[in-house]
């Protein structure tokens, strides 16, 4: 496993120095793109899995924080700009990743804010190894895929999987739940609340990244919860009991109804701070400037 820098024309980015790191898993190389900004403390980005999942939708955070932290933010693999082979993507691949990533690259204990799903892989490898975060935000988090938020059973979801990763029809339904209307309605749904920032160039960024070779492996992992690092809400709350690290939780105040409730099970554990703003699922992208407000005291505390 090694790291190294790419030159700009590589690969797009929010202005930092872009990097890759060569992970291996089920005997293939995966390149793994991670984007760092900023001097200080190390700081550590993770996005939201989900068809768009992409580093830069941390852009503006990552720029906001530069000024205090050295941040990086990652593209998982089987998204963003890193490999997208057609693997079997599941929790433990990405269990594995991160703690290989988080060891590789740094060499002290690290500050993690994380959307959505990446926050059970964080609080697992904190729960597995404290030492590896000193501080751990969550914004948005979440553990249970849209699939089964919407009450498929687990063999269902296994069948729908299996469907969108076929050759031919799988290709087929995988474009049509990522054109550029059906992107604009999931957005407009429950992950932007201002509809004026869906632009026509904001959704054909985000199609874009749905196109690319392999694109559709991890995505339907992810749609039918087969990248839930936790299957019921109190292992997830359990996770949060055993932490010995500090947490906080920034929940948007309009999240859909399951995953709010959800949120607020989280905050309501003792040693929990938690903080209410404007937002949904999304507000890590929509709304950059208030996480970071929500979220500097305990960031900057000694």
């Amino acid at each position: 496993m090694s790291t190294n820098l790419l030159s700009t024309s590589d690969a797009v980015g929010f202005g930092g120095a872009v990097q890759e790191y060569l992970w291996n898993w089920d005997n293939q190389q995966l390149r793994v793109v991670y984007e760092t900004l900023g001097k200080g403390s190390p700081l550590l980005l993770l996005p939201a899995f989900s068809t768009v999942s992409t580093r830069l939708e941390m852009g503006e955070l990552a720029r906001l924080l530069a000024p205090h932290f050295q941040v990086t933010a990652v593209d998982w693999p089987g998204f963003g700009e890193s490999s997208r082979p057609s693997l079997d993507y599941s929790p433990t691949l990405y269990h594995r990743f991160l703690a290989n990533f988080v060891k590789s690259v740094f060499n002290t204990a690290i500050t993690v804010v994380a959307a959505g799903h990446a926050a059970g892989y964080v609080l697992q490898l904190a729960q597995r190894e404290p030492a590896v975060f000193s501080r751990i935000a969550l914004v948005a988090p979440t553990w249970r895929g849209p699939l089964p938020t919407m009450g498929a059973t687990q063999q269902i979801a296994g069948m729908v999987k299996e469907l969108v990763r076929s050759p031919i029809l799988g290709q087929a339904l995988y474009k049509l739940n990522t054109t550029p209307s059906f992107l604009s309605f999931m957005y407009r749904r429950h992950v932007f609340t201002d509809a004026a920032k869906l632009t026509p160039n904001f959704i054909e960024k985000k199609w874009h990244t749905t196109q690319q070779p392999g694109a559709r492996f991890a995505s339907a992992a992810f749609v039918t919860g087969n990248l839930d690092a936790v299957h019921e809400q109190s292992d997830f709350l359990a996770l949060v009991r055993s932490l010995s690290v500090p947490l906080i939780i920034v929940i948007g105040e309009s999240s859909p109804p399951k995953s709010q409730a959800e949120m607020e099970a989280l905050a309501a554990l003792p040693g929990v701070k938690s903080v209410v703003i404007p937002g949904s699922l999304g507000m890590h992208e929509e709304y950059p400037a208030e996480v970071l407000e929500a979220v500097q005291d305990f960031l900057f505390s000694a």
